[in-house]
């Protein structure tokens, strides 16, 4: 069987980065393998994707050989390349550009102008096999972070291609989603025969599902088996006790839905949150935990029902997508934007780049860091203003092990010092730790608000 990507010698470097991502790496990877590399946060997993897709390659010194299934990679056309190999980002709103999920699914089939019957054909059988067809009318914006995901995967199959690059598909998936996710994903790979690359932090996860794994670290590739990659998790802290003071954010019988006759998102929500309590919203893609975020940050209003924030103006709010945040040209005139309003200066912000790995990436842009990288970024420039609320959505989402365990450190001093926390997360790791109550969302209303010890001793599926 022919090789499907061979690296030899590779060396990259961004322009005047202080050393190369890559020096003199090699990897070879055989058509209709499920390969998955892994890495730190900011160890250059995005870039070396990226690096095989033409049209999204990185500006920079490059060297050495990129051959895809036997071909030069810059010798390939922008027509070979689109139906040759996909991309699904991080992200799924950095690739999805139409309005309506039908117009995305065929939008990559337009562009290469192919035939009407042949467009529906591919979006019917696409749609069929990865079992969308009910969002077949939906607008994008109204799909969970997770359908989102599913979409961008869909999209990419739509083209038929040989090869799938995915740069942590998994990241904004519950668990539930996850698995089904991989199903997908598995199923392409051994029935399709599509050859399969996926950057990821949770190795752990595709043990059951790749043929091969490689790590990527110090400038290098290698291959490894997966044992190698898998860490234990860290220890579970202590958990505080259930707060039951007066209530500082209060949603109460909240409805909302995004347009007028679309599907009610939230119907009859409610929710009390303490002052100084850390409280979880968890549930399935599509469940309304960005959306209960989203009014109690006041970016939204129930059409029904009440909202009360009385920390509102000492708040903070990370979304899933970091770049929100991110406006400055250096890192590190992104941590000083907010100084001179909140009261901290350049020995703040050195310790921030220290904390967070960022120290010798003070000068670079922020869009030139790692996904990973970017949340750490987004997440400790809201920490810096001192919020008396912080309102999150996803903060661990692709993160490796040791930058996922500096936020649960971060959030922890956050909560010590009296910081009231409402996180959306999947990440149910996490929601032990800072010992949080946990509310579960299902069918549009709070299912269970219980204490963090209770919820996971009651908890059959979700707390094991």
């Amino acid at each position: 069987m022919s090789a499907a990507i061979e690296l030899v010698g590779l060396s990259f470097s961004y322009p005047n980065a202080d050393e190369p991502v890559f020096e003199e790496a090699s990897i070879a990877i055989e058509e209709g393998a499920f390969a998955v590399l892994a890495g730190p946060t900011g160890s250059g997993k995005t870039t070396l994707l990226r690096l095989l897709k033409p049209e999204i390659a990185p500006a920079g010194a490059i060297s050495g050989e990129r051959r895809m299934f036997g071909r030069d990679v810059a010798d390939l056309t922008a027509r070979e390349s689109a139906e040759t190999i996909a991309f699904v980002f991080q992200d799924p709103a950095n690739q999805i550009v139409c309005d309506t999920v039908w117009h995305e699914l065929a939008f990559g089939l337009e562009n290469l102008g192919m035939p009407t019957d042949e467009m529906r054909l591919r979006v019917a059988e696409t749609c069929t096999y990865l079992g969308i067809g009910p969002w077949f009318r939906m607008r994008c914006e109204e799909l969970s972070g997770g359908q989102q995901q599913v979409l961008a995967l869909a999209s990419a199959l739509t083209m038929r291609p040989r090869l799938i690059l995915l740069d942590e598909p998994t990241s904004m998936l519950d668990p539930v989603a996850e698995k089904e996710f991989l199903s997908l994903l598995f199923r392409a790979n051994r029935e399709l025969g599509t050859t399969v690359v996926v950057a990821t932090h949770k190795a752990g996860i595709y043990r059951s599902y790749a043929t091969e794994a490689w790590r990527i670290e110090g400038m290098r590739i290698e291959h490894v088996g997966f044992d190698e990659l898998v860490q234990p998790h860290a220890q579970i802290a202590s958990q505080p006790s259930f707060a039951d003071d007066a209530r500082t954010i209060l949603l109460d019988d909240a409805w909302f839905r995004y347009r007028r006759g679309g599907e009610w998102v939230l119907r009859g929500f409610d929710l009390a949150v303490a002052k100084g309590e850390t409280c979880a919203l968890i549930g399935g893609n599509g469940s309304g935990k960005s959306t209960v975020l989203s009014l109690i940050a006041g970016i939204g209003k129930p059409q029904r029902g009440r909202c009360t924030n009385r920390l509102a103006a000492s708040q903070a709010f990370l979304p899933q997508n970091p770049k929100a945040l991110l406006a400055r040209e250096t890192v590190a005139e992104e941590l000083g934007e907010w100084a001179p309003t909140c009261g901290y200066g350049d020995a703040e912000v050195a310790g921030a780049l220290e904390r967070i790995g960022l120290s010798g990436k003070r000068a670079s842009h922020p869009y030139d860091l790692s996904g990973g990288q970017q949340q750490l970024l987004a997440l400790e420039k809201l920490l810096l203003a001192r919020p008396g609320l912080l309102l999150l959505d996803e903060p661990t989402k692709g993160l490796d092990a040791s930058a996922a365990e500096a936020v649960a450190l971060r959030l922890e001093e956050a909560r010590a010092g009296g910081t009231t926390i409402v996180i959306a997360s999947h990440d149910l790791s996490l929601v032990r730790r800072l010992g949080a109550s946990v509310t579960l969302l299902f069918d549009g209303q709070a299912s269970a608000t219980l204490p963090c010890d209770a919820f996971f001793e009651r908890s059959w599926l979700l707390g094991t």
